[in-house]
């Protein structure tokens, strides 16, 4: 058993350190900007509530962040309330929260002066994979560091991998989300012209999900997107907060990013709809549109 921290406590971080403390049988202390969701958490958790970050980090053998964005992240991190003030020299932060390799390596710098480990740390797999502890965690940093932190993550994750230096994680998130924004596209163009078509389409989703066009996405978003349900999942407020991410390091390394680009516009138009809160599979929604109004 360990002594946690975990600061953020949103839809993903309040399952995550829910896990830490039942699953890990760690003692868990939390903070969260709105403090009736750590009172809740430690009403049904027991653990700890820290009044400022730096509270919740004193002592902390690992202290987790899962945050909105960079200057989220930072808020929580840096000054005299940060959780980096009140960390021990030796212990590890660990950050969830999917944000820029910039910010990543801009934490590891404070972090080594001040003698603790920091591993960038986005995770994939959505509310369900928090919910269900079964997260895949992309990680960057060094390899000792991570060797320490790995068995306390796989509390909430069934994939923990170190995928290079500092920054690997964040870049690797970004190689994700850029192969889920096209996946999910063309996953919306297939069902739409299924439809279209008068074909029944849970019938072809049994049958081609078992080949080559089978994704996660087609196995666990195609009933809601054929009933034209969406008020579930991962928001596209969120899918275009990543993709902004992603094309401005891809504006910084020099990648093309085609496709990547058009579906964050098409994810602006959802936004427009009124579409803000749905999952990203409202591509369909976009598409139904366009189709009524031609």
């Amino acid at each position: 058993m360990a002594k946690a921290a975990f600061i953020g406590l949103g839809v993903m971080g309040y399952h995550m350190a829910g896990h830490l403390a039942k699953k890990g049988g760690h003692d868990v202390t939390v903070y969260n900007r709105t403090r009736s969701k750590a009172e809740k958490w430690v009403g049904e958790f027991g653990g700890t509530l820290a009044d400022t970050p730096k509270e919740a980090a004193v002592g902390a053998d690992f202290v987790f962040a899962c945050v909105g964005n960079d200057d989220d992240l930072r808020s929580v991190t840096i000054g005299e309330s940060g959780a980096f003030a009140g960390m021990m020299p030796g212990s590890i932060f660990i950050d969830n929260t999917t944000a820029s390799a910039e910010v990543a390596r801009e934490l590891r710098a404070a972090a080594d002066k001040a003698e603790f480990g920091f591993i960038d740390a986005p995770v994939s797999g959505g509310e369900a994979g928090a919910v269900n502890g079964v997260l895949t965690v992309m990680c960057g940093g060094d390899q000792e560091v991570f060797d320490r932190a790995k068995p306390v993550i796989e509390s909430y994750a069934r994939m923990v991998g170190l995928m290079g230096p500092t920054g690997a994680g964040q870049l690797t998130k970004m190689v994700n989300q850029i192969c889920i924004a096209g996946l999910v596209q063309g996953l919306a163009e297939g069902i739409n012209f299924g439809l279209k078509a008068g074909l029944d389409m849970q019938k072809v989703i049994d049958v081609i999900s078992k080949g080559a066009a089978g994704s996660w996405q087609m196995e666990n978003r195609h009933k809601t997107m054929i009933a034209g349900e969406y008020e579930h999942g991962f928001a596209v407020d969120w899918m275009r907060k990543d993709l902004a991410i992603v094309l401005q390091e891809a504006n910084n390394n020099g990648a093309s990013l085609p496709v990547t680009a058009l579906v964050d516009q098409f994810y602006k138009e959802i936004q427009a709809m009124g579409g803000k809160r749905w999952d990203t599979s409202s591509l369909l929604a976009r598409l139904q549109k366009i189709d009524t109004i031609g």
